[in-house]
């Protein structure tokens, strides 16, 4: 890799990102970290609103940001792929477009990266906030295992920084169409197989808890997820033991709505409590 690439390339999809409520404090959030050595590669994925036109104004004014656009809307992991093949960084960064980062996210990452030479995925845990601020702090395990992969996935994608060879190794974002909205769980198993995940303790990250994702979420993408689960707890060698965290989807979206918050309510309090 030549001296003058970028030690870290920093991927978006973005698809009409204008209607996310804090889409240009995430865009600031990364061109204002502490750590600068990097390149942000945000591909617009057919967007139908102006995000196109107000990615290419911050382009202007900062040319480590660099626009990618699609004909039409594919998806997140073909846009994601698009971004893996434009990088140029030894590490590739994750960001979303309607969160936001600390600004020593990337120069604390970096660090423990290049002082573990074996971690080949490095997150961070998260503040979780809606539209009335922070509302929890949710700490992530901080030595990954398989059995951590049991109830939730145990990375929030946006935090991860992936060293570029192992991500390459993986083969990156699967498209089939059973991945579709876990394309992120889908991937960290398949890494797991070979390479050393970790999560830095600290949060490092503000992840929007969108009210309304909840209602958005199809039963067909809790049967991509029991699929997903399936498939990577059998090549993790868990199963048959992890089969009722496989179905463990498609029994969470038989629950009624108001019944599901009022469990997630209740999780958060009890984070809340244990992180004080």
């Amino acid at each position: 890799m030549r001296s003058d690439m970028p030690r870290l390339s920093v991927i978006t999809g973005a698809y009409n990102a204008n209607e996310c409520p804090h889409f240009r404090k995430s865009i600031e959030s990364i061109l204002n970290q502490s750590f600068t050595d990097f390149e942000f590669i945000i591909c617009d994925d057919g967007s139908t609103d102006n995000t196109l036109e107000i990615l290419k104004k911050y382009a202007q004014a900062d040319s480590r940001l660099i626009i990618l656009q699609n004909d039409k809307n594919l998806g997140l992991a073909p846009t994601l792929n698009r971004c893996i093949e434009a990088a140029q960084g030894e590490y590739i960064a994750r960001h979303d477009c309607d969160d936001f980062s600390a600004s020593t996210r990337f120069e604390k990452q970096i660090s423990y990266l290049d002082s573990h030479p074996k971690t080949a995925i490095l997150g961070t845990s998260i503040y979780l906030f809606d539209e009335n601020g922070v509302q929890s702090k949710e700490t992530m395990p901080e030595r990954v295992s398989p059995k951590d992969f049991f109830f939730n996935n145990p990375y929030k994608h946006g935090t991860v920084i992936f060293k570029r060879s192992a991500l390459l190794r993986a083969g990156g974002y699967s498209t089939e169409k059973r991945c579709v909205r876990n394309e992120d769980y889908d991937l960290f198993m398949r890494m797991q197989l070979f390479s050393v995940g970790e999560n830095l303790s600290e949060p490092l990250y503000y992840f929007f808890e969108d009210k309304k994702a909840m209602k958005r979420r199809k039963y067909r993408y809790r049967i991509n997820e029991t699929l997903v689960r399936f498939r990577g707890f059998k090549k993790l060698g868990l199963m048959p033991r992890a089969f009722p965290y496989v179905i463990k989807p498609l029994i969470v979206g038989l629950i009624p709505r108001f019944l599901l918050k009022r469990i997630q309510s209740r999780r958060r309090a009890k984070l809340n409590k244990r992180n004080l």
